[in-house]
């Protein structure tokens, strides 16, 4: 009989465990081990209520920094091989959300196959993948992890324990000796190559997959023969995301752009040797068609032994074609397009098919064919990111030097607007030779990540850089002025997309654009595209901004108006969402979370952006990212086609959120408008430390401030989950609940049936009480308070805390009120099974970071303090997989 699911994980964490034990007591000798092993215990006894959070942190108040950086070490190891056993858990449990389950659900539902078909044709799904500072490990790392994943396997299937075991121990050695993180802070270039390490480990494979099984699903569900059009198109940021980075430029963008395209050309050079040596048909034993036997004569392939082997030699010749392309030659012996490419694979997939060969067609070369149809020679899109205020700065740059306005800058907005409109209603460049060396080091800079992309775009196709993102849009003009420069290269075809991300801008967004659809140039660019309008939508600084439920509400309430102003307008929306792995940021199941949108708001049409330790969660193994691909195009399908949102009163749900959501931001408001509130955040978590400690390529703020508006989401949420405060997934549901079922005066449980119905009905009420509970459940108040220690002035600190933890005890209560739940974790047992597994292995990280963030700050520089709490700070964003 099988072991169960949550006893084998049990087990594998324990063998795993025990490998791990052997080494570090063989490499670094049994007193470390032993120091180790009572951490561990003293971790379980916290757990039992038999000792404190602060007697952990004693153990290495004195501590030699050697030792201290062993054990780190030592727990953050083990929190990767938790991961590693909780994945393989994972892969080997049915899914609850897959393609073939949702194509039933549709039929089942009554969907008509021409609604599903109409969908399907425009759909445009797409993960897109964002840089990182904790996701950063080494590609030696990958490949030590991916084989012990394969002998866990082995061990599942009852291989011989004695050599698994030997061959386990020798992996766990090189890992314990191979530095999970890089010495250096990480460059762009490191970025962006262990972005498109993903698509080797599993995109590359899996993304095409699933743009045929969508296909075949269509033919064996409703009957309908859809084109070979992909419907997962994946993007990326990393290198193109300017947007406060200074290390993003001319070069950073180029070399994203040839690396992702020498990434798929030598996939297909590789398929396609592959396919040489498969299809061996002889002339002797089948047939072929003219076409074929043309495109083999044109390969000029000589060898005696290959003269009776059409397919052999046609490949050949494509393959040549493909390398000339990979090395860089323009000339004919090289592929132009991958239009090129594909008529040539068509050409043996029709002789094939042609003379009974289906089988043969049906499979690797199926495979190609749908890849080349996915990837072209791009791979992915990649996006130009840059906030609203440098878009203006440059074009108050260029419009001095052109002679067209002194101050573009100091401009009222109808008369930018029009200056706007007739640069882009004439043909005359702003640009000449000489006029660029007026321009500041920032100004020619963003004009060459513009011309790279240009270049981009000339050498692998318009859909190698086809979108740019403004940051912080607030008004019309912000939105014109890319459009300016994008004119100015050539990249008029370039979807402009407002990124609505501050609580204002997303109450404003509806305006914004029925403002700008009444330009008729910008019409005219609308119709040019389809009559598609992307908008994208910001959660870190809209939580930033507001905190969790106002935040939610208001990226809920915009796509109200904006799904509204298009159906009047006759536009179709397409919305990119700027999720994170932390709910603060978006984050929580991908299924939930497009399922959640309101009607109206998907339309077969949704990309979100994809980071952190989350990348590795999805798409580090062939298995996972089958799994997450297929519940991302479930939810936007059943979202696109059924009715998600079954709420017998939408207009009172609307009313009670839009209340909470105020009395919600007003709780918000009173924590961060406290005086002593920055202080209180800078000294209580790792902030400071994640800037200087070479986490990342991009820096904490976007400016040298210390402003919260000017910093980068990614330290907000991940400074908190580090000190296991999480405020950002939580704070101020507990006010804004109480207040407003207070309001009722003497009916307050008619108020809180009212809220249990929108919990079992409404799916946007119930992910947002779902994915709070997710991120309250990895809070650990006890350690908040240690690491309110650290703040300077006592009174402060005391005051600060005792409004989180206060608030905290409320939002919970409030949680299980509303739901019925008896804890955090009632409805997420597999949470809450691997919370308590990673216990003892998260407080000894966060004991360790407290004593060398003291230490740190009381000026010990060493080399290994500094680099003992980046570890930490890896292992608990490992240890807690979607920290930041």
């Amino acid at each position: 009989m099988s072991t169960p699911a949550p006893e084998q994980v049990r087990e594998d964490i324990r063998f795993l465990g025990r490998v791990l034990g052997r080494v570090i007591a063989q490499q670094e000798g049994e007193d470390v081990f032993e120091l180790v092993e009572s951490t561990r215990r003293m971790a379980f006894d916290i757990a039992h209520g038999d000792a404190k959070p602060e007697d952990l942190v004693a153990i290495f108040r004195d501590l030699d920094i050697t030792k201290v950086n062993l054990v780190a070490r030592a727990f953050s190891y083990f929190a990767l091989i938790a991961n590693l056993a909780e994945d393989l858990d994972d892969e080997s449990v049915e899914a609850p959300v897959s393609l073939r389950k949702t194509f039933a659900k549709l039929k089942e539902e009554g969907v008509a196959p021409a609604d599903a078909a109409s969908v399907i044709r425009g759909a445009h799904v797409a993960p897109v993948l964002t840089a990182h500072p904790t996701e950063t490990r080494r590609r030696t790392v990958f490949d030590t992890q991916t084989r012990i994943k394969t002998l866990l396997k082995e061990s599942h299937r009852g291989g011989d324990m004695a050599a698994i075991e030997k061959e386990m121990y020798l992996r766990m050695t090189l890992l314990w000796q191979t530095a999970l993180i890089r010495i250096a802070r990480p460059t762009l270039e490191d970025e962006i190559d262990v972005g498109l390490r993903y698509y080797k480990l599993s995109l590359l494979d899996q993304v095409p997959a699933l743009n045929r099984a969508i296909r075949h699903a269509m033919r064996e569900t409703f009957g309908q023969q859809l084109p070979d059009s992909p419907v997962v198109r994946p993007g990326s940021w990393i290198g193109g995301d300017h947007d406060g980075n200074p290390f993003v430029n001319e070069h950073t963008l180029t070399y994203a752009t040839r690396k992702a395209a020498a990434t798929v050309l030598q996939y297909y050079a590789d398929e396609l040797g592959e396919l040489e040596r498969e299809l061996s048909l002889s002339d002797r034993y089948s047939s072929s068609s003219k076409e074929l036997g043309a495109l083999a004569d044109a390969s000029h392939n000589d060898e005696k032994s290959r003269v009776d082997e059409p397919y052999r030699r046609a490949i050949f010749g494509i393959r040549k074609k493909v390398l000339a392309r990979l090395e860089g030659e323009a000339s004919p012996s090289a592929y132009a397009s991958p239009e090129e490419l594909k008529r040539d694979l068509d050409v043996i997939d029709r002789s094939l098919r042609q003379f009974n060969d289906d089988i043969i067609a049906d499979d690797r070369l199926a495979r190609l064919r749908s890849a080349v149809t996915t990837f072209g020679f791009h791979l992915s899109t990649l996006d130009m990111r840059q906030n609203s205020e440098s878009f203006e700065n440059v074009l108050t740059e260029i419009f001095a030097a052109a002679r067209i306005t002194p101050d573009y800058r100091a401009l009222g907005e109808e008369e930018k607007v029009a200056l706007l409109v007739r640069e882009l209603q004439t043909n005359r460049p702003l640009l000449f030779p000489g006029t660029e060396k007026e321009f500041t080091e920032d100004t020619a800079k963003e004009l060459g990540i513009f011309r790279a992309a240009a270049r981009a775009v000339r050498d692998f196709g318009p859909k190698s850089v086809s979108h740019c993102i403004i940051s912080m849009t607030g008004t019309v003009s912000d939105i014109l002025e890319p459009m300016v420069l994008l004119k100015e290269v050539g990249l008029g075809q370039v979807d402009v997309v407002p990124l609505f991300e501050t609580i204002e801008d997303l109450k404003a967004g509806a305006s914004i654009l029925e403002k700008l659809w009444q330009m008729p140039v910008y019409r005219e660019h609308l119709r040019s595209r389809g009559d598609v309008q992307e908008v994208m939508l910001g959660y870190s600084d809209s939580n930033k901004d507001g905190g969790y439920l106002q935040a939610n509400w208001a990226l809920y309430d915009a796509e109200l108006a904006l799904v509204e102003l298009c159906v009047r307008h006759g536009v179709e929306l397409r919305l990119a969402h700027g999720r994170g792995g932390a709910v603060g940021r978006g984050g929580g199941p991908t299924y939930d979370a497009i399922l959640a949108q309101p009607k109206g708001a998907v339309s077969g049409s949704v990309r979100i952006t994809e980071q952190g330790e989350v990348i590795s969660a999805k798409y580090g193994a062939p298995e996972t990212a089958r799994r997450h691909l297929e519940a991302f195009i479930s939810g936007a399908l059943e979202a696109s086609l059924l009715d998600t949102e079954p709420i017998a009163d939408p207009e009172r749900a609307y009313e009670i959120m839009r209340e909470l959501a105020d009395l919600s931001g007003t709780a918000y408001r009173q924590l961060v408008d406290d005086p002593g509130f920055i202080a209180y955040f800078t000294q209580s978590t790792p902030l400071h430390e994640i800037g200087e400690l070479n986490l990342g390529s991009r820096p904490t703020s976007r400016k040298q401030t210390t402003a919260i508006t000017d910093l980068r989401a990614i330290p907000w949420v991940l400074s908190w989950s580090q000190s296991r405060t999480n405020i950002p997934g939580w704070f101020g549901v507990g006010s804004a609940v109480t207040a407003w079922v207070q309001q009722a005066g003497g009916d307050e449980e008619k108020r809180w049936e009212e809220l249990r119905e929108l919990y079992r009905t409404w799916p946007f009420f119930r992910s947002v009480f779902a994915n709070m509970a997710q991120v309250m459940a990895k809070a650990e108040m006890q350690l908040a308070r240690l690491y309110a220690n650290l703040v300077d002035d006592k009174e402060t600190a005391d005051r600060i805390f005792g409004l989180i933890s206060v608030e905290f005890e409320r939002t919970r209560e409030v949680y299980l009120k509303v739901t019925g739940n008896a804890d955090l974790v009632s409805e997420n047992q597999r949470q809450a099974r691997s919370l308590k597994r990673r216990y003892p292995y998260l407080l000894p990280l966060n004991a360790i970071q407290l004593e060398l963030l003291r230490r740190y700050r009381r000026g010990d520089d060493q080399f290994l303090v500094s680099k003992t709490i980046q570890v930490t700070m890896n292992g608990l964003a490992t240890a807690l997989r979607n920290a930041g």
